[in-house]
Formats: C-alpha cells, sequence, structure tokens
C-alpha cells in the first residue's frame, strides 16, 4: 500500500535523524575524545606525530564557517539528498584519518569535514523544512534532534568500555574505538539514500512564509514572512527552485537583515557552548586528577549523560511543540537559559581551572566531585537542547521557502563562532571561557526573546498562514 504524503514526510523525518545518529555516533564522539587521543598518540609517538585535537576542530569549524556562504548554490544544483549523501562522506574520510594519526592527513580530514558539514547542514534544514508545516515543525524538529542526540549515548557507551582502566590511551585502543566509529559514519551515509521524494500535490504545497524576491530592496518584513503574501497580497503557491547563483545571492542578502543579524547572536551562542559541552568539557574531565586513574572512561559517561539531556529536551520540546505556536517558544529557551548557567556555575565551583590544556590537580572552590561534574553534563545537553530545536522551528516557521540561506546564515554564524572557541579553549582558563558563555547566553536570551515577540505580534496582527 502506497504510503500518504503525510506518511512520507514522518517517514522522512525519522530516516533522517537515524541517519545522521549513526553519522555522528562517529563524529561526536570522535570530537569529544579527540583532545585526550591526540594527547596519548603524541606521548606514544617518540616525538613523530605533534597534531593538536584544538587545533583540528579549529580548522572543522573555520572551513565550515566559510563553506556556508557556497553550501546553498550546491544544495540547489545537487538537491538535499544527494547533497547529504556526499557531504557525509567527508565525515567518513576524518573518521578514518584516527586509525594512523599523520598531522598532515588530521588536518586535511579536518578540513574536509568542515567542507562537508556545511553542505550537509543545510541540505538538512531544507530537507526538514521540506517535510514540515507549521503545525509539524517543532514536532519534527523534536523528533530528529532527540535521534540525532542518540549518538552521544551509543557512542560514548562504546569509548567507555575501550578507555576504561587507561590512563594513557593505547594505540590498539584507539585503533578499535575508530574502527568501530567508522563503520557507523560509513552506515549512516547510506542509510541517507533511503529517504524519498515528497510526492506533489496541491493540498501539501507549502504556503507558509513566502518572503519578497531577491531583487526587491529588502527581504521584507517579519510580518511578510509569517504571512505567506507578497507586496501585491498575492499567495505564491509554489516557487521554481533556486539557481546556484541566486541561493548565494539570497545567503548574503539575508544575511544583511535585521531579524538575522538580531538572531546572530543567538547563533554564536550555540558554537560557544557547543565547543564547550563536546570538547572544553570533556577534556577538563579527563585532566582532573581528582577523578583518579579512570577520569579517561569517565569523558564516555559525561557525554552519554550530554546524550540522555539532549533526548529528553528533544523529546519533551517535541510534544510540547504545538503549544509553542500559541504560547510562543521564548519560554522554553528562558528553560534552556536556566539549565545552562546551572551547568555553567557547577563547572566553576568544582573544576580546576586550568584542566582545559593540562593534567591538573589544583584546588577548587568545593571538593571536586564527580557526581556533580557529570550531573552538569546532563544540564549542558538538556540546555543545548532547547536552544537548538527552538532555533530550528523559529528558521522553519520564518524561512520556509528560504531554507537553504537561512540555515546557511545560522550555521556560518554558529561555527565562527565554535572555531573562534577551539582557539582560545585550549589557552585560556575555565573561569575566563565561562565567563564569555555567561554574557552571550544572556545575549542570546534577550535577542531570540525579541525576535519571537515581534513573530507572535505580527500573527495576532491578522499575518496568518494561508
Amino acid at each position: 500500500m502506497a504510503l500518504s504524503s503525510y506518511d512520507i514526510r514522518l517517514y522522512n523525518i525519522i530516516v533522517l535523524g537515524l541517519a545522521f545518529m549513526l553519522i555522528f555516533t562517529a563524529f561526536q564522539t570522535c570530537g569529544m575524545v579527540e583532545n585526550v587521543v591526540i594527547s596519548s598518540a603524541t606521548k606514544n609517538s617518540n616525538g613523530t606525530f605533534t597534531g593538536s585535537g584544538y587545533i583540528s576542530l579549529g580548522i572543522v569549524y573555520g572551513v565550515f564557517s566559510l563553506s556556508n556562504w557556497g553550501a546553498p548554490s550546491f544544495v540547489a544544483f545537487a538537491g538535499a539528498k544527494m547533497s547529504m549523501f556526499f557531504s557525509s562522506l567527508m565525515y567518513f574520510l576524518f573518521i578514518l584519518s584516527f586509525l594512523k594519526p599523520m598531522e598532515w592527513a588530521l588536518y586535511l580530514g579536518s578540513a574536509l569535514v568542515g567542507l562537508g558539514a556545511a553542505v550537509l547542514w543545510t541540505a538538512q534544514g531544507n530537507f526538514l523544512t521540506i517535510n514540515s508545516d507549521s503545525q509539524t515543525v517543532a514536532r519534527n524538529s523534536g523528533i530528529f534532534w532527540a535521534l540525532l542526540q542518540c549518538s552521544l549515548l551509543f557512542g560514548n557507551i562504546y569509548s567507555y568500555f575501550v578507555f576504561r582502566g587507561q590512563d594513557t590511551i593505547t594505540d590498539d585502543s584507539r585503533r578499535l574505538l575508530f574502527i568501530g566509529l567508522s563503520g557507523a559514519s560509513f552506515l549512516g551515509s547510506f542509510a541517507l539514500l533511503l529517504l524519498r521524494r515528497k510526492p506533489y500535490s496541491l493540498n501539501s504545497v507549502r504556503t507558509l512564509n513566502v518572503s519578497q524576491e531577491i531583487s526587491d530592496d529588502s527581504m521584507g518584513s517579519i510580518s511578510e514572512n509569517i504571512s505567506g503574501t507578497n507586496n501585491q497580497g498575492s499567495v505564491s503557491a509554489m516557487q521554481p527552485a533556486d539557481t546556484p547563483l541566486m541561493a548565494l545571492k539570497k545567503s548574503f542578502h539575508l544575511f544583511r537583515t535585521k531579524e538575522m543579524m538580531i538572531l546572530s547572536v543567538v547563533f554564536a551562542y550555540t558554537g560557544l557552548e557547543m565547543t564547550f559541552f563536546s570538547s572544553v568539557y570533556g577534556t577538563c574531565i579527563g585532566q582532573n586528577e581528582h577523578f583518579g586513574q579512570q577520569r579517561k572512561a569517565y569523558l564516555g559517561i559525561s557525554g552519554m549523560l550530554i546524550g540522555a539531556g539532549e533526548i529528553a529536551g528533544g523529546v519533551i520540546f517535541g510534544l510540547i511543540g504545538k503549544k509553542t505556536n500559541a504560547f510562543g517558544r521564548d519560554p522554553l529557551v528562558v528553560i534552556g537559559f536556566l539549565t545552562h548557567m546551572a551547568a555553567f556555575l557547577l563547572a566553576f565551583l568544582n573544576l580546576p581551572m586550568n584542566c582545559p590544556y593540562a593534567e591538573s590537580f589544583d584546588s577548587t572552590y568545593i571538593t571536586s566531585n564527580l557526581y556533580l561534574t557529570l550531573f552538569g553534563s546532563f544540564l549542558l545537553g538538556f540546555g543545548d537542547s532547547s536552544f537548538n530545536t527552538q532555533l530550528y522551528s523559529l528558521i522553519g516557521d520564518m524561512y520556509a521557502t528560504e531554507s537553504p540561506p537561512a540555515f546557511a546564515v545560522f550555521k556560518f554564524v554558529q561555527s565562527v563562532a565554535a572555531c573562534a572557541a577551539f582557539y582560545y579553549g585550549g589557552v585560556i582558563e575555565l573561569k575566563w571561557q565561562l565567563l564569555i558563555l555567561v554574557a552571550m547566553g544572556t545575549g542570546s536570551l534577550l535577542s531570540f526573546s525579541s525576535i519571537e515577540w515581534k513573530a507572535l505580534r505580527a500573527k495576532q496582527a491578522g499575518y496568518q498562514a494561508i
């Protein structure tokens, strides 16, 4: 029996989430252990390998930020599905580079995955938007996010058992870990080929959020984005696919709009806190000598709890997604903000200030407690889920017909911030990193709320989806 258009859209969201779960089982686990793995590889190499995990991840997000401007053009040329497939293979090549660490392979793989990430996430945002409408975008964002973050559970369970009982990671353990992660990444790439095209029907055409043409002097006010009408009041039933050049122009033009400039504060914060929970926080745990010889294995437990927080947030925010249509998304972002502030406070009190860049037995404000640290891991994941699910929902709602350039701008700003955070993450003390996060988190809460309130006022004034 043929699936209906609605069933295929839900099928696509689930398959998309499962494919990303496999790909990021490899990549997110790699990111969390990379600094510790490379540090151990450097010690084991007798001076023949001198790579840096922070530099590697900085290259990833530096190339990612620049590549975002060309990503919409590639997606317009190749289509969302094939764009995701080919770009996901870059992740596979990056993971393979850890089987035998060589500086040139590590940094080349970092550049490739940065290039692939720009295309992958732009295509993913486009594909999620195509398979959603105003009533399902919040739910679908939650489903995708919960499935994606299951990667933190499976990958970190695996790394925990591989590294358990090791003070320094051996070459055999490293190879065992990355053979498994390479296999997961390869399977995830081919799972993307199972995605299906949504059948066309007049009833399934998206009419929400049709913005003005790029040739206009402005991308239009936020009320026009919400209403689905242009200046003449006509409804756009379907727009032709953008050419690569038009997609590039839209990206640059959209970036200069007032709403995007305000949202860029939120985008930047998600990049900073992503760097913190995905690399710096785990490095602090692995280098905190108060936690004893098992501290490397605790990286896996921390990653699992970050994943549990991400999944819990994705499920909760997905289930109450319809209510955000009526009451707004900002209360959920407030929850995420408060959760992050609590996690940052625990990190400040509980961890040595120099542990981001050195093995440390320095004193802490309170007795360094493993359980509080792991609870902080859960809070970091839950707060990140809050910000990201609501951002995906907001962008998908406001920029439905311009989702590739909108998500490209999102990922550009996010990756620039992440790149900067990876470079300073291995240099400055923990307290200064936490201060940056608190300041940016406060700014992101105010910025998100201002755009969300403006969107709600526009809807209440009569600009409803048609």
